[in-house]
């Protein structure tokens, strides 16, 4: 036993066997949201994001959960609603800054990698906290591409991956069906299938948002009578 172990998740610090609470308490926050889910298809990439809508009044429209982020990228996002709106919107400024220096969309592995700098400040320094959350980034550059950026600011590219509360599931389904190749329209079904499967069949076009990044046609979100097609 430490003593005084409390004081190791007060701040971002390191414990003596080399944790830092701080960012496990905000991968804790990622495993409790809602579940988005995105894939490399042989046209593009699919985005799936499942809305937790909870409150009976709410108007779903107005819970977002697919960004647009340039012309070719797009994001989603898992965990705490405000960080995942901030990192969206400095996303969206450092795409935003490269198009009118270079006159070009940037690169997916480039602003995900912009974005775990930005996270991992908040890994770094005391007085903050670090993001609660997980994206998803996908886009159409020279090729389709997908990335994850986690809470401790680690990035990865990926053919497939889930974030969320339903990873685990999501990520045992994605194993099994998923195909190099595979068309946008399987790729959208056995996400929708795979979100179905983790919300025990409750799903609708008002809590599922669908968008897609294709080759010559760049990011597009799937209207609700589109939607209805794949459940």
């Amino acid at each position: 036993m430490y003593p005084n172990v409390q004081a190791y998740d007060r701040g971002v610090m390191f414990s003596p066997d080399g944790r830092l609470f701080q960012v496990d308490y905000a991968r804790e926050a990622v495993r409790r949201g809602a579940t988005s889910i995105g894939m490399v298809v042989k046209d593009g990439v699919v985005l799936l994001a499942h809305k937790n809508i909870t409150e009976p009044l709410v108007i779903p429209s107005t819970l977002q959960k697919i960004f647009r982020v340039d012309s070719y990228i797009g994001a989603t996002y898992s965990g705490l609603v405000s960080d995942g709106l901030h990192i969206i919107s400095t996303m969206r400024n450092k795409t935003q800054s490269h198009r009118m220096v270079y006159d070009e969309t940037e690169s997916v592995e480039t602003i995900a990698r912009e974005v775990s700098e930005e996270m991992q400040m908040a890994t770094q320094y005391g007085g903050v906290r670090p993001y609660a959350i997980s994206l998803l980034i996908g886009g159409f550059d020279k090729i389709p591409r997908l990335f994850e950026v986690e809470p401790g600011a680690a990035y990865a590219g990926y053919k497939a991956d889930a974030i969320g509360s339903g990873k685990k599931i999501a990520e045992e389904m994605l194993i099994k069906g998923y195909k190099d190749e595979m068309s946008m329209d399987d790729g959208i079904e056995l996400g929708v299938n795979i979100i179905k499967k983790i919300n025990e069949g409750k799903l609708s076009e008002s809590n599922i948002d669908i968008s897609t990044v294709k080759k010559g046609i760049g990011f597009e979100m799937l209207q609700p009578g589109a939607i209805s097609e794949y459940l």
